[in-house]
């Protein structure tokens, strides 16, 4: 089991309300395939979000947009049957819930039954809370995300730290308190400031998962190429390289390519 670890229960979304008010940090991390989300579960963690973010990681794109929720099930589904303890959320992706609410509970039923998910994850705050309110309804557990929403970047046209002004700052309490109320289990904050994400844990029931909002919230989610160090050109404040495996990667397959190229690989104890 995980490294801090000693509790081998399936982690569920009581234990997230369980570990808040214990004072328990909570630890999250991306996962988008079966082999990656093996090792991450196997080393402790205590929840797996299959975030849209593989668009950017996985295929290339510059944002996250182009996901659908055939993409959305094909990697969350990889990574729930290689996990048995930590708790797997997935994206709603953009285009799933927007449109209405009817559309929002009917995508939540799919990807819920087809990938087998513990979890979803809504960007948005009142203007979602309908269909919000409906998929929990349904039966759904749902995680809120407010801050930086990457959906909306063609809206906002930045990356930059939201909720810095008064007024952005209060609808961030308001909608995190209506979001609350409602019933998620869980509100991700994305790089709103740290002084902000602490009240805002303070004022909710529900656990805050921060990444980059400081040390106040209640846990906190990396994308997991990025703090493994596989990803480059990527240096926001808020990201710890745990690794250095785009190095390793890099040197090993160099090696096995001169391995090739001179005829050392495969020798004759590689051979039948």
């Amino acid at each position: 089991m995980g490294y801090l670890v000693s509790d081998n229960r399936k982690v569920t979304t009581h234990r997230f309300m369980e570990m808040k008010q214990n004072g328990e940090k909570i630890s999250m991390l991306t996962s988008y395939d079966y082999t990656m989300a093996g090792i991450v579960d196997k080393a402790g963690i205590d929840a797996i979000l299959v975030g849209d973010s593989a668009s950017n990681v996985m295929a290339g794109n510059a944002t996250t947009l182009p996901m659908t929720v055939d993409y959305m099930i094909y990697h969350a589904r990889s990574v729930v049957r290689a996990v048995n303890r930590a708790l797997v959320v997935c994206d709603m992706p953009f285009g799933s819930y927007q449109v209405n609410a009817a559309e929002g509970v009917a995508n939540a039923i799919r990807i819920m039954k087809e990938s087998g998910c513990d979890a979803l994850k809504m960007e948005g705050g009142e203007e979602i809370l309908d269909t919000v309110k409906r998929i929990l309804d349904a039966g759904i557990p749902v995680m809120a995300h407010l801050g930086l929403t990457p959906q909306s970047i063609n809206k906002f046209g930045t990356y930059a730290v939201r909720a810095k002004e008064q007024a952005e700052a209060d609808k961030l309490m308001r909608d995190a308190q209506l979001l609350d109320e409602a019933g998620c289990f869980g509100i991700t904050l994305e790089k709103v400031p740290a002084q902000l994400a602490t009240e805002v844990t303070k004022m909710v029931k529900c656990p805050t998962i921060g990444i980059g909002a400081g040390n106040g919230t209640d846990g906190q989610v990396l994308v997991i190429p990025d703090m493994l160090g596989m990803t480059q050109g990527f240096s926001p404040r808020f990201l710890r390289r745990y690794a250095d495996l785009n190095t390793i990667i890099t040197d090993a397959v160099g090696h096995y390519v001169e391995d090739v190229k001179t005829g050392d690989f495969p020798n004759a104890n590689e051979s039948y």
